[in-house]
């Protein structure tokens, strides 16, 4: 018997080699990827909206930090509290001379969508300020606590974050002691 017989092909389809695979897998995973993130990156999210008046000069955004320098000048903190069962928000005052018998704002900035922004006037309690009111939880707040101003222009200014899921946060001057 001669061992020089021709030998049916043995060739496999060109599917079935790993490197098939990668040279037409890897593109299409790219490609994919980038569609995905053009989408992610076209949406609402993942921006922090600043509620105060920001001027812009030439490449600079400035902004009035005269009420939070009072605020750290005077020593000012408080806890704020959600409540969901009792339905109500509340404000501790913790260090400095607050105005028991003055009522409060308080804005919980949603961190993207300003239509989801709440503002309270919270009133004078035996041990602080509250109001009725439910929050969500679902999402982080970014809260600002100042005292009611006629002029639009509050006197000082707290400032904290409350993350998702979170009942209480502590707010604080934006500028801290050096």
């Amino acid at each position: 018997m001669d061992d020089r017989t021709p030998q049916p092909d043995k060739r496999s389809s060109p599917w079935r080699q790993p490197v098939m695979w990668l040279v037409i897998g890897l593109p299409v995973a790219v490609v994919a990827a980038g569609i995905w993130m053009i989408v992610i990156a076209s949406g609402d999210g993942g921006v922090d909206s600043v509620p105060e008046e920001v001027r812009r000069t030439a490449q600079i955004q400035t902004t009035d930090l005269g009420p939070d320098e009072i605020a750290r000048a005077e020593r000012l903190s408080a806890i704020v509290r959600r409540d969901p069962e009792a339905g109500i928000v509340e404000v501790l005052p913790v260090s400095g001379r607050f105005d028991r018998g003055a009522p409060l704002q308080l804005d919980l900035v949603h961190p993207s969508r300003e239509n989801l922004d709440v503002q309270l006037l919270l009133q004078p309690t035996e041990l602080g300020w509250q109001a009725a009111a439910t929050p969500e939880g679902d999402h982080d707040w970014n809260i600002r606590l100042a005292p009611v101003a006629d002029d639009g222009q509050p006197r000082w200014r707290l400032q904290g974050r409350m993350p998702r899921d979170q009942l209480a946060a502590h707010l604080r001057p934006r500028l801290q002691a050096q």
